[in-house]
């Protein structure tokens, strides 16, 4: 069977390793000249910087992108993140941490509630094991079962970091599939090598099993006859095709296919379309010659303006920083409104960057920003439409079409192992 799939991010290539694994014949196209997309490596001033995604699986080594890189068995070894902390002030209540703060451990977060409200915090987890609340947000949630402001502060904390949103635009079924999948499949944990270490152990498994890899060569139309996918137009020749797998998000797949969605019977999934919004963010590498958090776990950061998570990478791989020097990577959420002030959102985290690091000597490498044609998620987390389209045979995977409950490359690989079972069988 013949598949081909569009682009060679990492959902892309892990659909193309998995299926070529499978015994497909495969063919990736890229538009790029490269390989990986928002997750490789970006070799500035010996540092490997990442191009998007940090260099980290935020299950570690047991999670469902862990998992599908062992299925295809690719040559990958994950470090297990040491921990991941909280950074609040020594007086709750304080909006920075100039005046002195605290590092407590992420299961630790109820500690600074009342002991009533601590009380039902436990309960209110334990219950929802069975009995999920469904509805609404995360922070309506928070506030309507414990209105505390240091409550919203952590949500907002971890959930711009994991997803790139608020609290208040995460839907909160989502956010407890997401816990559950924390304690099913363990926290963080690093690749050696960052993010290139897994594209280039992919792209091994491909070569190896015979498929092919073209870069500098963009799909410009998908071929659908009688409702079923055919092939690819790519530098003005047809390769056919009885899978299409297409890493560029649902709304890039539907201009692809543009002149049969028209047709009538396709107006839902078009109107669906419309009701898809990317995440927005942006990174700041920083780096060091003394360890600025210590672990290689997450470090949240709930009282900052802007900044919401910061991971250390070299404390799990070395190499990824010139000898002797330290690679921290910082992330921000940016919401809709403010994408047009990407200039004051980057000084805000800059700004927060000296308060959580007083006293720290560091350079800034790098600050890349994610948002329109080259987001965070092309689809925010929570709203996933799917893998599916309505033509037979054409299916999409990354980050506009991730598994519920998967953070980030998480979600991705969840939704790629979706994608595999249903061509597979």
């Amino acid at each position: 069977m013949k598949s081909i799939v569009i682009g060679a991010g990492l959902g892309g290539l892990l659909s193309a390793a998995r299926l070529a694994k499978a015994g497909h014949e495969v063919e990736v196209f890229e538009r790029l000249p490269l390989t990986g997309g928002r997750f490789t490596n970006l070799d500035y001033k010996g540092f490997q910087l990442s191009s998007g995604a940090f260099h980290m699986l935020p299950n570690g080594p047991g999670g469902p992108l862990a998992r599908l890189i062992e299925e295809i068995g690719a040559d990958v070894h994950i470090v297990r993140s040491e921990m991941t902390t909280i950074r609040v002030p020594l007086k709750k209540g304080k909006t920075d941490y100039a005046k002195g703060f605290k590092d407590i451990s992420f299961n630790d977060f109820p500690s600074l509630l009342s002991y009533k409200d601590r009380m039902k915090i436990a309960l209110l987890i334990v219950s929802t094991r069975k009995n999920r609340p469904a509805g609404t947000t995360l922070q309506a949630w928070i506030k309507a079962q414990v209105n505390d402001e240091w409550l919203v502060k952590f949500a907002d904390s971890f959930c711009g970091w994991a997803l790139s949103l608020k609290s208040d635009e995460v839907p909160v079924e989502e956010i407890f599939e997401i816990i559950e999948n924390m304690y099913r499949f363990g926290g963080p944990g690093i690749p050696i090598g960052g993010c290139k270490g897994i594209i280039d152990a992919l792209e091994a498994v491909i070569q190896a099993s015979g498929g092919k890899i073209h870069t500098g060569q963009e799909v410009s139309k998908i071929l659908v006859e009688n409702g079923k996918v055919a092939g690819v137009v790519a530098e003005n020749k047809e390769h056919n095709a009885d899978i299409v797998i297409s890493n560029l998000g649902h709304t890039a797949t539907a201009l692809l296919c543009r002149e049969v969605l028209s047709e009538k019977m396709h107006s839902d999934y078009l109107k669906m379309l419309q009701t898809l919004k990317p995440s927005a963010g942006i990174k700041i590498c920083l780096a060091a010659d003394e360890p600025l958090i210590g672990h290689s776990g997450v470090l949240l950061t709930p009282y900052t303006r802007r900044i919401n998570g910061i991971n250390e990478v070299t404390q799990a791989d070395p190499k990824l920083a010139p000898p002797g020097k330290h690679l921290t990577m910082c992330h921000q959420y940016v919401a809709p409104e403010n994408i047009k002030n990407l200039e004051a959102e980057i000084q805000m985290g800059l700004d927060d960057l000296k308060e959580v690091f007083p006293g720290k000597k560091y350079e800034v490498l790098l600050i890349q920003s994610y948002h329109d044609g080259w987001p965070v998620n092309r689809a925010a987390s929570g709203t996933d439409p799917g893998n599916e389209t309505p033509f037979i045979g054409l299916y999409v995977v990354g980050d506009g079409a991730k598994g519920k409950g998967g953070i980030e490359v998480e979600g991705v690989a969840l939704g790629v192992s979706s994608t595999v079972k249903k061509i597979l069988g």
